[in-house]
């Protein structure tokens, strides 16, 4: 996996990221998920899990 940080906007003289992770198609598709589907995260003990969002 790979988190790619990109420039988002400049407002005033503040810079605004977002951040993108790259997930390997072989775990998408074991997960099930699909293109354009929202997700949820939350951080416990220090890691990021992600959850689709039903």
């Amino acid at each position: 996996m790979r988190l790619i940080k990109q420039h988002g906007r400049k407002y005033n003289e503040t810079d605004y990221y977002k951040y993108i992770v790259v997930i390997p198609n072989k775990l998408i598709e074991k997960l099930g998920w699909k293109g354009g589907e929202d997700l949820e995260g939350e951080v416990k003990n220090n890691k990021l899990i992600i959850e689709r969002d039903d």
